[in-house]
C-alpha cells in the first residue's frame, strides 16, 4: 500500500542542520522574513555574523510558555510565540541562557525593551524549526526585507527556508515510505519482523514491530510507543518506558499476533537532550509537565499523524489499543483508525516513578 504522496523538501532539512551548528538561517515569509539562529547556540561570533547581515534589531523569539516562565508574560495564554526586543550589546551568555532554564535570569533581564510582541511569520517559523531540530524553542532574530531576503538568496551562503514548509512539517510526517525490513526474532517474540518507514521530508525513521500474522479484518492489538533512551535501553527507573516496551511486546506475541509501533518522539517529543534537561528540572522539584513547559515545550509535543499512516500502509483500519492514555485512542480516531477497544497497559512503580506515574494520572489523564 502507497503511502500519501507529499512533495519531498530539502530545504526544511538544510534549514534544521544549519541551525543545530548554530548558524544562521532566512526564514522566508510574504509577511516578515528573518534571519535566525538557534538562541542557545548563540555566541559571539553568530552574533557578529548577523550584525554583517543586517542592522536591523534583534529580537529574540520565545514560546509563550517559555516567556511565562521567565515572567515575562501573563499566564492568561500559554500558546503560540512572542518576540522581545534586545539591546544589541546582550552578551550570547545572556541569549543563551533566556532558552536555558538552568539560568534564573528574573522577571525583567538587563537589555530587554519594555514589552513582548506575538510573534508573526518568519519569527514564529523560527521557535518552530528549533522544536524540529530538537533544541530548545527559541530563537535570535533579525527582519529582513524583501530586497535583502533576495540578495541572500542570490548570495547563497545562508541555508534558506519557507515559512510555510515549517508549519507544515507535521502534515509532511504523513508522507511515510516502507524503506527496509527483516525477520527480528525477539525474546518475548520470534515471530517478529521489524519494518523502517521513512518520512520523505528526510525526518528521523518510524518502526513497526510486527508480531505473527495479524488478521486484517479483525481488530488488531497494537500499542504505541515512543522511543525512550534511557528507558528502553539503560533501563532507567525514572519512567515506566522500558517495561511498557517489553510488555507490549510480550503482550501482542500471547495474544497471537499484532504490532508495536515504535515512533521516533523520544522525550514526549522534545528529544533526549531536552529530556536530560527536563530531568534536572524534575530534579530540582518540577514534575514532568511543568518542566517540559519550563523548557519552552507543551506538556506533550507528540504527534500521532506517523502512526496512523503506518497502520494504513500495514492494512490495519480498526486496532485494540494497548494503551493507558485517551489522547492516543482520540488521535488515531481523528486520523481515520477505529479504536474498537482500549486495553488497558499498567506496570507497578519501582520505588523510583512513582511521582512520574501520579503525574500521568492527575495531570495528563491516563487511566492507571
Amino acid at each position: 500500500m502507497v503511502g500519501l504522496r507529499t512533495p519531498p523538501q530539502p530545504a526544511l532539512g538544510e534549514g534544521i542542520a544549519a541551525l543545530r551548528r548554530g548558524e544562521p538561517v532566512l526564514i522566508r515569509d510574504d509577511e516578515i522574513s528573518v534571519v535566525a539562529v538557534a538562541a542557545e547556540l548563540a555566541t559571539e561570533e553568530n552574533l557578529l555574523r548577523l550584525r554583517r547581515i543586517s542592522q536591523a534589531p534583534a529580537r529574540v523569539v520565545l514560546t509563550r510558555r517559555r516567556a511565562v516562565a521567565l515572567g515575562l508574560a501573563p499566564r492568561d495564554e500559554l500558546s503560540g510565540a512572542l518576540t522581545i526586543s534586545v539591546a544589541d550589546e546582550l552578551p550570547a551568555e545572556v541569549i543563551r541562557n533566556l532558552a536555558d532554564p538552568g539560568a534564573s535570569l528574573g522577571a525583567e533581564p538587563p537589555g530587554f525593551g519594555p514589552r513582548p510582541l506575538p510573534a508573526r511569520g518568519g519569527a514564529r517559523a523560527a521557535v518552530a524549526l528549533a522544536k524540529l531540530a530538537s533544541l530548545l524553542p527559541a530563537a535570535l532574530v533579525l527582519r529582513i526585507g524583501k530586497s535583502e531576503a533576495a540578495l541572500l538568496v542570490r548570495r547563497g551562503d545562508l541555508a534558506v527556508i519557507d515559512a510555510v514548509a515549517v508549519f507544515k512539517r507535521d502534515a509532511a510526517t504523513a508522507g511515510l515510505e516502507r524503506v527496509a525490513e527483516a525477520r527480528v526474532p525477539l525474546a518475548d517474540a520470534e515471530n517478529a519482523r521489524l519494518i523502517a518507514f521513512r518520512p520523505r521530508d528526510g525526518g528521523l525513521e518510524h518502526l513497526a514491530i510486527l508480531i505473527g500474522a495479524p488478521d486484517p479484518t479483525a481488530p488488531v492489538l497494537v500499542r504505541l510507543h515512543s522511543e525512550c533512551f534511557t528507558g528502553d535501553l539503560l533501563a532507567s527507573l525514572r519512567c515506566d518506558c522500558g517495561d511498557q516496551l517489553r510488555g507490549g511486546i510480550a503482550a501482542i506475541a500471547e495474544a497471537g499476533g499484532g504490532v508495536l509501533l515504535y515512533l521516533a518522539q523520544e522525550g514526549r517529543g522534545i528529544g533526549l537532550v531536552n529530556k536530560l534537561r527536563a530531568y534536572r528540572l524534575q530534579d530540582a522539584g518540577f514534575d514532568t509537565l511543568d518542566a517540559n513547559e519550563q523548557l519552552g515545550f507543551d506538556a506533550d509535543e507528540r504527534v500521532y499523524l506517523p502512526a496512523a499512516e503506518m497502520l494504513r500502509q500495514l492494512g490495519f483500519g480498526m486496532v485494540r489499543l494497548l494503551t493507558n492514555n485517551p489522547e492516543k485512542v482520540a488521535a488515531l480516531e481523528r486520523y481515520g483508525i477505529r479504536v474498537a477497544e482500549r486495553v488497558p497497559h499498567v506496570f507497578p512503580p519501582n520505588g523510583h516513578n512513582e511521582h512520574y506515574l501520579r503525574t500521568k494520572a492527575t495531570r495528563s489523564g491516563h487511566l492507571l
